[in-house]
């Protein structure tokens, strides 16, 4: 197995970012992480996203450390948009935010690192989940571990820490995750693009955890739960659905006598980060849909979900969600039947029972190409999620709303 070290050019510079002397440092190199033991007592940290989804994917790779470690502490820098989940989870010893908006809260935080350094000694393994982010791999080598698996700068902050040669380690350097090649080129070492395998791969836990099997904490929301939730927006408009759409199938559900409730953040945040634009708005005026955004925490809308008889919602975090908890989901992706389209789905979608996708009657490439960076659509008439008719939505909504006529 082939590690890579890079030899620290001033511990003592570096060790002053986190308020300790050179001589105290736990280590001066930085090791690609190949499955070593840590020994007793270890201690993990573990660096996430600010995405809802995101978490959630993640949530097998911390319960796959703690199996490997059972005596581990295992921190985890996380964000504040799923505190409530990470401070939930029976995996995590203690969490921080990286993505507090607080006046003074970077040095905050590496005042609140070293706290939890010298409580829990120091850090043997750091893996970042969000490697492509400038601030975790920032973090990584400031946190001094023995052993990094994920993105990271190198020690002395100048360039990024080598990838490594083994297979857990190189496929961090590939941009196709989500394509059929990329899935040849490791296996039989990976069983499938889901991301919450890959998590596991590169963390050497894939032995020891199933990556399709995610548990939610819930918590019962503050209102009766409607038959059905809908979630419509999300941060990548190329992913929207059309409002006009959504307002068939909301009329269709209710001239059957069943309720709809749309879930989602707040209003304006909706608008100004979910490309809700004035849709939402305009379903609420025009049809009986019931306002439930901004109205629980993560927690309670999982307890919503749970509730639920059926959910349907674009490629967003209420999707993982609901997949998770085990209601019968319906994922509105623009993505032909061999997968391509708007959505990373060979990546990204959840692999439970429940959840189904829709077809689109449209095969488009551009967003791949674009390795799903694209903001918007880059194709006239947005074919990919165009071709979604509603049809297939009201059909498989009919299939599961009839046992409750």
């Amino acid at each position: 197995m082939t590690s890579h070290p890079e030899r620290l050019p001033n511990q003592e510079d570096i060790g002053r970012v986190l308020g300790r002397s050179g001589s105290n440092v736990a280590s001066d190199v930085l090791i690609r992480y190949s499955g070593e033991l840590l020994g007793a007592c270890s201690h993990i940290v573990v660096l996430g996203s600010c995405k809802v989804g995101n978490f959630i994917v993640s949530t097998p790779v911390l319960n796959g450390l703690k199996a490997r470690f059972p005596d581990a502490t295992l921190g985890f820098i996380g964000s504040d948009v799923t505190a409530d989940f990470e401070a939930a989870h029976t995996a995590i010893d203690w969490r921080l935010s990286w993505d507090s908006a607080q006046p003074g809260a970077g040095l905050s935080l590496l005042r609140q690192l070293q706290q939890n350094i010298d409580a829990h000694g120091p850090v043997a393994l750091a893996v970042n989940l969000d490697g492509f982010n400038p601030v975790t791999c920032a973090l990584v080598p400031w946190l001094r571990p023995r052993f990094v698996a994920g993105g990271s700068l190198g020690i002395n902050l100048r360039r990024s820490l080598p990838w490594g040669s083994l297979p857990q380690q190189r496929f961090l350097a590939d941009v196709d995750w989500d394509s059929h090649a990329f899935l040849e080129r490791y296996q039989p070492i990976f069983k499938s693009n889901y991301i919450a395998e890959l998590f596991c791969q590169l963390a050497f836990v894939a032995d020891y955890v199933d990556p399709r099997t995610i548990n939610l904490p819930q918590e019962r929301p503050p209102f009766d739960v409607p038959d059905l939730l809908i979630h419509c927006t999300t941060a990548r408009a190329a992913k929207v659905w059309s409002f006009e759409r959504w307002r068939e199938v909301i009329n269709h559900a209710t001239q059957r006598g069943f309720s709809v409730g749309l879930v989602g953040s707040p209003p304006a945040a909706q608008r100004d980060s979910y490309n809700a634009g004035e849709g939402e708005d305009w379903l609420l005026e025009t049809t009986a849909l019931i306002d439930l955004r901004g109205r629980t925490s993560l927690i309670q809308l999982a307890g919503a979900c749970a509730e639920a008889q059926a959910v349907i919602s674009v490629d967003a975090g209420p999707l993982h969600i609901a997949a998770a908890v085990g209601t019968p989901t319906l994922a509105i992706v623009g993505n032909d039947r061999d997968g391509t389209g708007a959505s990373p789905i060979r990546l990204w979608l959840p692999r439970v029972a429940v959840l189904q996708r829709t077809i689109s009657s449209s095969s488009c490439s551009v967003c791949a190409k674009e390795r799903f960076r694209n903001d918007n659509c880059l194709v006239d008439g947005h074919p990919c999620m165009s071709g979604v008719d509603v049809e297939q939505v009201t059909g498989w909504l009919d299939q599961r709303l009839n046992c409750l006529s």
